[in-house]
């Protein structure tokens, strides 16, 4: 995440979480919770409000948590009730240890000629039956909006970014953002697994 878009983060932390604590996510959680494990473990990466870890967490499974940005893994800690790590997707360094990774929104911040190491980080992170999600906004640019950093997807642009990997998107779709006043945003959101070689 470049220095902009963290400052953004930080500057505008309290602010951000609240616009997204009460955001409807049932649909994603019902395309992704099925493939992970019961009562597993599952990583929010790039965690924001930590909405999501709290709703898996909820739900039993085991949740860890990380964000890049120091003001909202302080926020997220005291809405998720336990500590959210500060870190970046570029120091994720574990081995084989989550049944699941949720990268809602988040994968984005990451420059494009650093996704295929931060994908290979992901899938080391994984365990071998584990399942990844991703969501980028729809497009195929790197642009700056509003004070931060982007990188934007279309499905032919992540299957090639999977390519150098050994993942594989099982399933890929589209949706509207579920924030109001952004009905007219598009996301690319992919479900994806680790294909085994023999």
């Amino acid at each position: 995440m470049s220095n902009t878009t963290l400052t953004y983060y930080n500057q505008n932390a309290k602010a951000f979480s609240d616009s997204t604590l009460n955001v409807d996510m049932s649909a994603l959680y019902a395309e992704f919770l099925p493939h992970v494990a019961q009562h597993g473990s599952i990583l929010d990466a790039g965690c924001g409000s930590a909405r999501d870890a709290a709703f898996f967490k909820a739900q039993g499974f085991t949740v860890s948590a990380f964000d890049a940005s120091p003001e909202l893994a302080e926020l997220a800690s005291s809405y998720l009730q336990q500590l959210v790590a500060v870190k970046t997707f570029q120091q994720l360094n574990c081995v084989n240890q989550y049944d699941g990774i949720w990268c809602c929104a988040s994968l984005l911040h990451v420059p494009k000629a650093e996704l295929p190491q931060v994908f290979l980080n992901l899938q080391n992170a994984l365990k071998p039956n584990g399942v990844l999600y991703v969501s980028f906004k729809y497009g195929e640019s790197e642009r700056v909006h509003n004070g931060r950093e982007f990188t934007d997807l279309n499905e032919n642009a992540l299957t090639h970014l999977l390519s150098h990997t050994q993942l594989k998107a099982i399933k890929q779709w589209q949706s509207v953002d579920k924030r109001p006043e952004r009905e007219s945003e598009v996301w690319l959101n992919a479900l994806i697994k680790v294909v085994h070689v023999l």
